[in-house]
C-alpha cells in the first residue's frame, strides 16, 4: 500500500527532526519505507502499518502545533504505543492539558487517562490515583504539585509514601529512618530533576520548601497551603491512611497514589488505600482515578505484561 501524508501544518524540519532523526526512529519500528519530500510524506509499506504511522504523524503534527517542538521522549511514546486511539490527537487538547513548563521542556496529559486525572486534581481538594506502573500516577502528581508551588498556590510540596519494602529488609540498611527509605524515593527525585534545576531543586529541599519524608514523620502535624502527594498508598495502614488524610491544612491539596496489584503489606494487614476509597469515594471534594493498562506510556511490552499478569491471577481467583 501506498499513501502521500501531508505535514502542511508544521516546519518540516521540526517534524522530521535533526538529521531526520524523527523519521528514522519511526522507520526502526516499523518495515514501512518512508520519504520526505517538502511537506509531503510518501509512505509504502503494509496498511496496518501506514494506518499506525499514520495516527504517529497525526499525534506528532498535533504536539508541534501546540508546543512549538516534540520532544524525543513523546515520539517513542507515540511509536511503543498500542493503542494509539487512548492518545491525544488534537493540539486544543494538548494545549488545555499543559501541566508545567519545565527548563526541559513541557510536562502534559499523555493519554486520555492522564487527562481525567488532570482534572479529578484541578477539581478536587483529594485525588486518589490507583493503577499499574508506567500511568504516570506519580509523575504527572509531582508536576501537578511543581506547577501550584510555581504558581504561588502553596508555599510548599510534601511527599511521603509509607516504610514498607518490596521484599527487602530496611533493618540492614545504614542510616536512620528517612535515611534507609530514601533509596525507594528515587523516582520522586528524578521527578523533580526533571521539572526543577539542580540549584533551585536544592534550595527547595534544604529550606523544606520540598520535603520528602517517611509517612511515619507526618504524625502530630498540620499541613497549611502545602500541596501533599502520598505515593505507594497501597502499602499504608488503615491507621496509616486516617492519619495522613486528616493533615490537610487551610487551602492544602492532596494526591494518593497506588497500585493494589503490588501490595507488600503482611497477608493479616487490610490495605488502607482499600478502605478510604471504600468510605471516602461519595464525599464531595475527593476525586478518583483508577488507570488501565492503556494509560501506559512506557515500552509497549509493559502493557502486555501488566495484561498477561491480570490475566493469569484472573484465573487463579476462578479456581478458588
Amino acid at each position: 500500500m501506498k499513501k502521500n501524508f501531508d505535514i502542511s501544518l508544521v516546519d518540516p524540519l521540526l517534524f522530521a527532526g535533526s538529521n531526520d532523526r524523527n523519521i528514522k526512529l519511526i522507520e526502526n519500528k516499523f518495515s514501512t519505507n518512508i520519504v520526505l519530500r517538502g511537506t509531503q510524506v510518501k509512505l509504502d509499506g503494509k496498511k496496518d502499518e501506514i494506518n499506525i504511522i499514520s495516527n504517529i504523524f497525526d499525534n506528532m503534527i498535533s504536539v508541534i502545533e501546540a508546543k512549538g517542538y516534540i520532544e524525543e521522549s513523546e515520539l517513542h511514546d507515540f511509536i511503543n504505543s498500542t493503542n494509539l486511539k487512548n492518545t491525544i490527537l488534537n493540539k486544543e487538547n494538548i494545549k488545555d492539558k499543559i501541566i508545567l513548563h519545565t527548563y526541559k521542556g513541557v510536562v502534559c496529559a499523555k493519554t486520555n487517562g492522564q487527562k481525567s486525572y488532570l482534572d479529578a486534581v484541578n477539581n478536587n481538594d483529594i485525588t486518589f490515583a490507583v493503577g499499574p506502573a508506567g500511568t504516570g500516577k506519580t509523575y504527572q502528581a509531582v508536576a501537578c504539585a511543581v506547577a501550584a508551588l510555581k504558581n504561588k498556590i502553596v508555599d510548599k510540596i510534601v511527599i511521603t509514601r509509607p516504610a514498607v519494602e518490596a521484599g527487602e529488609s530496611l533493618g540492614f540498611l545504614p542510616g536512620d529512618l528517612k535515611e534507609k527509605i530514601d533509596p525507594y524515593l528515587t523516582p520522586i527525585y528524578d521527578a523533580l530533576n526533571d521539572m526543577i534545576e539542580k540549584d533551585k531543586l536544592k534550595f527547595f529541599i534544604d529550606n523544606r520548601v520540598i520535603e520528602i519524608a517517611p509517612l511515619a514523620y507526618m504524625r502530630g502535624r498540620t499541613l497549611h497551603n502545602a500541596f501533599i502527594i502520598l505515593d505507594e498508598a497501597q502499602n499504608a495502614t488503615t491507621i496509616q491512611m486516617k492519619m495522613f488524610l486528616t493533615r490537610l491544612g487551610v487551602t492544602s491539596k492532596a494526591i494518593i497514589t497506588g497500585d493494589l496489584t503490588q501490595i507488600d503489606l503482611p497477608k493479616k494487614n487490610m490495605s488502607g488505600l482499600i478502605e478510604s476509597i471504600n468510605i471516602l469515594k461519595n464525599i464531595d471534594g475527593i476525586g478518583y482515578m483508577d488507570f488501565k493498562s492503556t494509560d501506559v506510556v512506557r515500552h509497549s511490552l509493559v502493557k502486555d505484561i501488566i495484561n498477561a499478569y491480570e490475566k493469569n491471577e484472573k484465573a487463579n481467583n476462578d479456581k478458588k
